[in-house]
């Protein structure tokens, strides 16, 4: 468990957010009693697996502008190295 009073937590909020994402359990102190707990959000929908992962990526497809085919992925590769030469 980490412990900062208000006006650390002030100067380290990036690192308390980075610990509580962490698992680290994070409280801010004011006068030396705990008055708050810092705990990342809960997200159900957020995949914790490969699988789960790929299933997001299922339910929710890339864009027709965004999406790319492997035999685009290599021939913009090929195009840029022979760009080198």
């Amino acid at each position: 468990m980490s412990v900062y009073n208000v006006y650390e937590a002030r100067d380290a909020l990036s690192r308390i957010i980075a610990e509580a994402q962490g698992g680290t359990e994070v409280v801010i102190a004011k006068r030396g009693r705990p008055v708050v707990r810092v705990v990342p959000v809960e997200d159900g929908a957020r995949p914790t697996t490969g699988a789960g992962l790929a299933e997001w990526f299922r339910d929710h497809p890339l864009s027709e502008r965004l999406s790319t085919t492997p035999d685009e992925v290599d021939r913009r590769i090929r195009e840029n190295r022979e760009a080198w030469e």
